[in-house]
């Protein structure tokens, strides 16, 4: 990867993450899943690189994942967000304060544990007030093809 690149790299990191520190490394890993899907590796960060420039932390690192605002569902809506559904009002019993195009962390009523990350639809303002709709858009979540490649290539990293 060029210099500029891992530049342009770390300056969306930078803007989209306020509240994580991001490392001066002059070495990025970005290991492709497949076209446009990538797994970024800085130091001790993994991250979820997209299209449209999205960078978004990893499910499995939670000691990132708890920098960013969250929304908690019920456990009906479990199944349907672990195979790749957008989160929708209805199952989203607490909300942290999250601007539109933030990212924002979904986690599960009864364990706490993380479930999916993604981009928010809606400001969590507006969302409190929706009784349906899609709020969050669901990027990356557990058992998708980001936590199945990142189990395989874990070792090597």
């Amino acid at each position: 990867m060029s210099k500029k690149d891992t530049e342009r790299i770390l300056k969306i990191l930078e803007k989209s993450w306020e509240r994580i520190s991001i490392p001066r490394v002059k070495n990025l890993k970005i290991i492709e899943i497949e076209e446009n899907k990538n797994i970024l590796v800085i130091d001790t960060i993994v991250a979820i690189f997209t299209v449209n420039d999205h960078i978004l932390p990893f499910l499995g690192k939670i000691e990132i994942l708890d920098k960013f605002p969250s929304v908690t569902v019920d456990s009906g809506s479990i199944r349907f967000i672990c195979n790749g559904a957008k989160i929708l009002r209805p199952g989203i019993v607490n909300f942290d304060s999250f601007k539109k195009d933030d990212i924002v962390v979904v986690k599960d009523e009864k364990f706490k544990k993380y479930l999916a990350v993604g981009t928010a639809i809606e400001d969590s303002f507006q969302a409190q007030t929706m009784q349906k709709g899609p709020i969050i858009n669901n990027i990356h979540y557990v058992g998708d093809k980001f936590w199945n490649a990142f189990k395989e290539i874990s070792f090597r990293l």
